[in-house]
């Protein structure tokens, strides 16, 4: 029996093992089980919100698996499930990730590995990248784990390009997260890859996580939360957003806090993890996206309204973020709105 019941979906796979992070297995099902069809006002009055995704959990062997907390979960299907999905994504499973070095994979999860199908996209999240390296998914290839675990993976796994010291990574149709929050960086990750900002940051509202932490971020960052009496830089980032399309100084941030540039930018990267600058664009990217997607507002408008000043400066931008112009940026992703909108009116129609 067919592990997925909607072929029209996007297939999504979960692979758990004994030991499991129940908190990386739910927010795996939660978010990708939130995104809908509901990118324009149409679509989703048609549709009452068509989910985009199946989610399955599967394991070696149906049955109970234990987790890393005081129950264990039932699994319905089996590592067949793997070879039905788009997207398989690997949970840690810290009582056994650490041991599997290469050539150390045991022979009933290298099976359920090779059921992937050519062209899947692969995913770990926290330790469960170790999997993915004993497998020999990434080889020569860029990857994360969590930080406190990766002396150990390079150890085992040299052959890997590691960076422990960001969210997440994408090198090909491999995804690597660094632990149980980054998780959900990943995923909304991907939902984006997919379906564009507008979709995830629905995800990202209806589940009320936030909508976009850039990928090269850092893993541990000094002072997310403000000690007492320490001034946090919280308040210049909430007018700043509200504020992206004039022109934003450090000067004149720093003094919404009442600090001196210097002090700003050693507290902003303190609590970010990256320099006001850089968070400043990644705002604005993320800005000029969204209205890439929900208007129709010529190229020039919207680098203005985003913050860019121009038309060129912001092609240059998207381009260094992600390699396409803002003409094939609206046209991937309104046109995948169009298409799905039609389609769900098809369906709607013939029932």
């Amino acid at each position: 029996m067919a592990a997925f019941a909607h072929p029209d979906r996007h297939h999504v796979a979960v692979l758990v093992r004994n030991g499991v992070l129940p908190m990386e297995l739910g927010l795996v099902h939660q978010l990708f089980g939130a995104a809908t069809a509901t990118t324009t006002a149409s679509a989703a009055s048609v549709a009452g919100g068509e989910p985009l995704y199946e989610v399955v959990t599967c394991a070696l062997v149906p049955g109970l698996i234990r987790t890393d907390a005081d129950f264990p979960i039932y699994v319905e299907h089996g590592p067949e499930a793997l070879g039905e999905a788009g997207t398989v994504v690997i949970p840690a499973s810290h009582e056994e990730d650490e041991s599997l070095g290469g050539g150390c994979l045991p022979a009933a999860l290298g099976d359920a590995l090779a059921r992937i199908r050519p062209g899947a996209r692969t995913a770990s999240i926290c330790t469960g990248a170790f999997v993915l390296a004993a497998a020999g998914l990434l080889d020569g290839r860029r990857a994360t784990t969590h930080w406190k675990s990766s002396g150990r993976f390079r150890e085992l796994h040299p052959d890997v390009d590691l960076d422990p010291d960001v969210l997440y990574t994408e090198d090909g149709d491999v995804f690597t997260s660094a632990g149980e929050a980054s998780g959900i960086d990943l995923c909304l990750h991907m939902i984006r890859r997919d379906h564009g900002a507008a979709v995830a940051n629905d995800v990202a509202r209806s589940t009320v996580v936030p909508p976009h932490r850039e990928g090269g971020q850092a893993q541990y960052i000094q002072r997310p939360v403000p000690e007492p009496q320490f001034s946090s830089t919280g308040a210049a980032r909430a007018w700043a957003l509200g504020h992206l399309d004039r022109p934003l100084s450090l000067r004149e941030l720093a003094a919404r806090e009442s600090m001196s540039v210097r002090t700003f930018t050693r507290r902003f990267r303190e609590e970010v993890g990256i320099s006001p600058v850089q968070w400043l664009t990644q705002q604005r990217i993320e800005r000029a996206r969204q209205l890439l997607e929900e208007t129709d507002r010529p190229v020039d408008r919207i680098a203005a309204d985003a913050g860019f000043g121009t038309g060129a400066s912001l092609r240059q931008h998207l381009h260094a973020a992600l390699g396409v112009s803002p003409r094939a940026y609206r046209s991937t992703f309104r046109g995948a709105g169009a298409a799905a909108e039609a389609a769900l009116i098809s369906r709607r129609t013939a029932r």
